[in-house]
């Protein structure tokens, strides 16, 4: 026998709070990270836009959009989601490997080393990338159906 209508939709609704729940949990462990590692990395610019300013917008961001995903988890919440986990780990893997001078506003964050909190980080932040790919696609399957 064939689940009926309300059944699919009360399955799908458990699935994307769970796909919130851990999506949130991932970006506030990216924001918690960068929020306790910001006041060592600024000192290389104490008194102007170092990389600790930078750690405290990733830290800022990533609580804002977690709490976003988990109050609304719509569809624009999913897009920033990725955008704010995908971004952040793009420029930690890119700064961890490629060695970039500082340009512009931004400072020399060269840092060819990993350590506990950037490993949790960098995880945190592929598991949202992954719940946000997966949100989005059972979004879209949602408003298909």
């Amino acid at each position: 026998m064939e689940r009926s209508e309300p059944g699919r939709h009360r399955g799908r609704t458990a699935a994307a709070l769970v796909l919130r729940i851990l999506a949130a949990a991932g970006l506030a462990v990216d924001a918690v990270v960068h929020a306790r590692l910001a006041s060592g990395y600024q000192t290389a610019a104490p008194g102007g836009f170092g990389e600790g300013n930078l750690f405290l917008a990733e830290a800022v961001t990533a609580a804002v959009v977690g709490l976003y995903v988990l109050v609304r988890g719509s569809r624009p919440a999913w897009v920033l989601a990725l955008l704010t986990a995908g971004g952040g780990l793009a420029v930690l893997l890119v700064y961890r490997y490629i060695e970039i001078p500082a340009f512009g506003p931004f400072p020399a964050m060269y840092e060819p080393v990993w350590f506990f909190a950037k490993t949790l980080t960098a995880l945190a932040q592929a598991a949202v990338v992954l719940l946000a790919a997966a949100a989005l696609i059972l979004h879209r399957r949602t408003c298909t159906a």
